[in-house]
């Protein structure tokens, strides 16, 4: 079900389990001036959702934002033949069978009014294939003042499963903003992460959302920073 957050922004979160832990999962739809919808990280479809989407406007976007975060995708399309599938650059490689529309040039950085994005330039995971890119594109709803994440970095907390608690203590993420170890270890160009970072903390945002974890609803800004600090292993002067 959708749950309005802020004017104009709504998130559905499933629950989804990844390496044996429960770390759920999490869209957001933002509305546009003109009552049409954009759809980040699609989750999957019920009647419910459709319902209150309709609701809502008219699904004229939907967005792949990195490249693991395409798995409803198919699905979504499916309920939505209409709307544009917007995927990062790399995703038509990965999967030539998904039906994607547009892809996002990382030359820009916004795609519709009030909704800026910056693209993790350097950001890997230690995935089932090795050393992983995930390409994200994070976003931000100027508005609301939400930056929204989606793999960049996890909030854990006690609504969460034990062993999730447990497992994000060892790797990271649990009561902090910030990436998990898996990230630590297969980045290696953190030169070009620091410098999207900085980016990113250029925006004025209060609040931020993630896919996976609980959303942080004051000072994000700052606990967003603190993460990536300790990602980074360095103090990050967001002055310079």
């Amino acid at each position: 079900m959708l749950r309005e957050i802020d004017r104009d922004i709504w998130v559905a979160e499933q629950p989804l389990r990844y390496l044996g832990l429960n770390i759920g999962t999490r869209m957001t739809v933002l509305r546009l001036a003109s009552r049409e919808l954009v759809v980040i990280s699609p989750v999957q479809v019920s009647d419910a959702i459709v319902s209150q989407l309709g609701e809502l406007g008219i699904v004229k976007h939907f967005i792949a934002p990195n490249l693991y975060h395409y798995l409803f995708a198919a699905n979504f399309k499916t309920f939505y033949p209409n709307a544009t599938f917007w995927a990062i650059p790399g995703l038509e490689i990965k999967k030539p069978d998904l039906l994607i529309d547009q892809i996002i040039n990382d030359g820009e950085n916004e795609l519709w009014s009030g909704i800026e994005y910056i693209f993790l330039d350097g950001f890997r995971t230690f995935g089932f294939s090795g050393f992983d890119s995930l390409n994200e594109c994070v976003f931000f709803h100027a508005a609301s003042r939400t930056l929204i994440l989606t793999d960049a970095a996890f909030h854990f907390d006690e609504s969460f499963p034990i062993l999730t608690r447990l497992a994000t203590k060892m790797l990271g993420g649990y009561k902090s903003l910030s990436p998990s170890l898996l990230e630590r270890i297969a980045t290696t160009e953190k030169r070009k992460v620091r410098k999207s970072i900085k980016q990113i903390l250029g925006w004025d945002c209060e609040r931020v959302s993630m896919a996976h974890g609980s959303i942080i609803e004051q000072n994000g800004k700052e606990k967003f920073k603190r993460g990536y600090e300790k990602f980074l292993g360095e103090a990050l002067d967001t002055a310079a």
